[in-house]
């Protein structure tokens, strides 16, 4: 009797035709239409932790009083929303026209192997912001359940429950984006009308504050936006057409941000201002029975903010492990997350929010000028072979320098040598400069200045682009 040994390579394991690639060497699905991811973005766009991040655009300065006026504090929401999401949208158009998730995009700016140092970064972020969110639901859980009965039981409870509802969604991640599409968008969007008019019938203090730091406050704005930057091709290559993936961000995006910013500044200007307690901003929208009931709406749905950030944080980790299994890294995201969300603390939301635009606002001007301006859409090479391009990092750098000097992170230390570094060039600070805009036009100008006739003229690979 003869025996054969079977020495077939074992096939991967492989996503069903219209859910994400398990690794990056596996194709991308272009299954989501234009509606789908509108109401994606539009979910993402009204946030519990935005309507608390709201006190930063109230009180941009840190003052622990309002400074703005409800007026200046609503138009900064409206244009912060408006910069933020046409950044994104931009940004989407890479995704679906290379096919590629975000940090691996990179690789057609900085190169493979420099490319690890934004991914790094994110994955920081990412991380953080799934932390933020899972503390903010569990935290909306607490109020609903102390509203109905009466206690509101252990905080670690909710924290678990959150992140284990969160982890399974990304397991799946294109099957949650068309659940929340059919079942989600329409109860949100209920949910901020009546909200809205039940805040405006009440009656809005509209007295009070000034429009001095008006682009300090939408400067925060667009940060919050700009937050997202850096996972949005993560979803928009799976778009069927680039035009999809624009319209549909930007329209969602805008909509619901502006919507969700001003019900935000709403609620603050509403009750007794307290920097240290940004969850009474939940008080107005708890004070009748039907407002629990959207408030329970808001709460449920907030998963999806952060379902985005862990499965981005996995998605971002393939760039340094490409052949990793997604649903193993989204497990390990999801189980980090959950746990940091049992120990954090939110004193320092704004210093992460401004930091989080320091580093990637300049990023996506250098990136926007390189694709779109000097022709590195028609060579962008996204292989694991693609060039080092240092000269990059040099206005990237110098984006993220100017957005210091004008808006230094509030960390212990650090914020003392960019306040060092203002009176060694004579820099002070006015009302009118916006760390964004001019971050933004610093870095997107240095990029024409070192790349124009440096982009590698590379022969576009043959192979299929990484999913």
């Amino acid at each position: 009797m003869t025996t054969t040994t079977d020495t077939t390579t074992p096939t991967p394991a492989q996503a069903p035709a219209n859910e994400a690639p398990l690794t990056l060497d596996q194709p991308t699905p272009k299954v989501l239409s234009g509606l789908d991811q509108g109401t994606f973005w539009a979910n993402l766009g009204v946030s519990l932790l935005g309507f608390s991040g709201m006190l930063v655009v109230l009180d941009p300065l840190g003052t622990g009083s309002p400074t703005l006026s409800f007026a200046a504090a609503v138009t900064a929401s409206v244009v912060g929303t408006l910069i933020g999401t046409l950044a994104l949208g931009l940004a989407a158009i890479t995704g679906a026209r290379t096919g590629a998730p975000s940090m691996v995009l990179l690789r057609g700016l900085f190169g493979a192997k420099a490319s690890y140092l934004p991914t790094v970064l994110n994955v920081l972020q990412m991380v953080g912001w799934a932390v933020f969110e899972l503390v903010v639901i569990s935290t909306g859980l607490k109020i609903l359940a102390r509203q109905a009965f009466g206690e509101p039981g252990p905080g670690w409870l909710y924290v678990l429950l959150a992140g284990a509802v969160t982890t399974a969604l990304t397991l799946r991640p294109l099957g949650a984006l068309r659940l929340i599409r059919r079942y989600v968008t329409v109860a949100v969007v209920l949910a901020i009308c009546y909200l809205g008019w039940d805040l405006a019938g009440r009656g809005i203090p509209m007295e009070g504050g000034s429009w001095k730091d008006f682009w300090f406050a939408a400067d925060s704005v667009i940060a919050v936006s700009i937050s997202w930057l850096p996972l949005v091709a993560d979803y928009s290559r799976h778009s069927r057409s680039e035009k999809a993936a624009f319209g549909g961000l930007v329209v969602g995006q805008t909509l619901a941000g502006v919507a969700g910013s001003v019900l935000g500044v709403a609620a603050l200007a509403m009750i007794a201002f307290d920097s240290t307690d940004p969850y009474k901003v939940f008080d107005p929208f708890t004070a009748t029975s039907v407002g629990v009931i959207c408030f329970g709406v808001l709460v449920l749905r907030e998963v999806d903010q952060s379902f985005a950030n862990v499965y981005s944080t996995a998605v971002s980790a393939q760039n340094l492990l490409p052949r990793a299994d997604r649903r193993i890294l989204c497990l390990i995201s999801g189980t980090l997350a959950t746990a940091l969300a049992l120990l954090v603390n939110m004193d320092s939301y704004a210093s992460f929010l401004y930091l989080i635009g320091a580093v990637f606002i300049p990023m996506f001007a250098v990136l926007v000028v390189d694709f779109f301006v000097l022709g590195g859409h028609r060579t962008w090479d996204v292989s694991e072979q693609a060039p080092t391009r240092w000269v990059m990092l040099v206005p990237w750098t110098l984006g993220f320098a100017t957005y210091q000097l004008i808006a230094p992170t509030n960390i212990a230390g650090w914020s003392d040598m960019w306040a060092w570094l203002q009176d060694a060039v004579g820099l002070t600070v006015q009302p009118w400069m916006s760390a964004s805009l001019l971050s933004f036009a610093v870095a997107a100008l240095t990029t024409l200045a070192v790349g124009r006739g440096r982009r590698d003229v590379a022969t576009p690979s043959e192979e299929p682009l990484p999913g």
